[in-house]
């Protein structure tokens, strides 16, 4: 079985290396400089432990494809229909991403499709170079077939996962979980706009809280964050990499490459949907998405924005 990883960036890249050092034919698709310093020099991975270059196998596209292929995607979702479009639609498709839209596109033309909750701090900033600073685990990932169930392959997937460096579960509820996942990730914009400063916990209760209750009246079930605490344990502890300072998550990165656009519409949006479909308000979700969009769309560096001036959008759309 050979893992084609489609976006090998800090989530895709972390994934397809542990695959590789765990013995599996791995290949990574990458676009630009990435690309190229990954098809030059490979690909760097850093540690809390050590910092390993490795020699997989790069593509910048669609490559003739074999029996026993899986697609793992690890894009950005608003990449989600454009990188999957080349591909041929008999192969499985596992969706290493955050919100829970992407494995619903991905199922408009592909058959056998599975969800991966995924619980692995990483960044990638510089071409050809991975940071993860999960420790003793580089990742926790859940795998499952969308909309439900465990079948033989997402039990190899798990399996293969777990040989070096992640924990792999193959679970019949994926998406529950990343229901779950979707509800910590809300956070992201925050910390995008803001940076890390004093009074963000604010923001990102108020956010969460919405969710939990758009979510609750929709009827849609979603792990609880003491339920992630028992399961993750201390298996996946952030660390410091020595000569790396940690930025922040996705959304930070995004704004700090400059990438000019950011996931916050299947994120914070995810929630905003759902909201309009059952009647509930969210204006603190819809604020973030919105302002998110905008700091992306022009360019802004991270931290770019006062948590009063956030605070003060919030509070005039609720009043609204």
């Amino acid at each position: 079985m050979r893992y084609i990883v489609i976006g090998a960036g800090a989530v895709g890249g972390t994934i397809g290396a542990r695959l590789f050092q765990g013995g599996h034919d791995v290949l990574l698709i990458a676009r630009g400089a990435h690309h190229d310093a990954l098809k030059r020099d490979g690909l760097r991975l850093i540690t809390p432990e050590s910092t390993e270059t490795l020699a997989i196998p790069t593509a910048d596209g669609p490559v003739p494809t074999r029996d026993g292929d899986v697609l793992i995607l690890a894009t950005k979702s608003q990449d989600t229909i454009a990188a999957l479009s080349p591909w041929p639609t008999g192969l499985p498709v596992v969706c290493a991403q955050n919100g829970v839209a992407n494995e619903r596109m991905a199922l408009r033309r592909f058959e056998h499709v599975h969800g991966m909750c995924v619980w692995l701090p990483a960044e990638h900033l510089q071409p050809g170079v991975v940071t993860a600073n999960g420790h003793p685990y580089s990742g926790m990932l859940h795998v499952g077939r969308y909309p439900q169930g465990v079948d033989e392959l997402t039990e190899q997937i798990a399996t293969d996962l777990g040989k070096r460096g992640l924990v792999g579960r193959a679970v019949p509820d994926v998406m529950r979980w990343k229901h779950g996942k979707l509800i910590g990730n809300l956070g992201n914009a925050v910390e995008a706009l803001l940076g890390r400063v004093d009074g963000i916990s604010e923001v990102v209760t108020r956010a969460r809280v919405e969710a939990m209750t758009v979510l609750d009246t929709a009827g849609i079930a979603y792990s609880t964050s003491e339920e992630e605490a028992e399961v993750r344990g201390r298996r996946v502890d952030i660390r410091p990499v020595e000569g790396a300072q940690r930025g922040g998550g996705s959304s930070w990165q995004s704004l700090a490459r400059g990438s000019g656009s950011i996931e916050a519409d299947y994120l914070n949006g995810e929630i905003v949907l759902i909201g309009r479909l059952h009647g509930v308000p969210t204006p603190v979700n819809e604020v973030l998405r919105r302002e998110a969009n905008r700091a992306a769309r022009e360019k802004l560096p991270p931290g770019s924005m006062r948590l009063e001036t956030l605070r003060a959008l919030i509070d005039e759309r609720c009043a609204s």
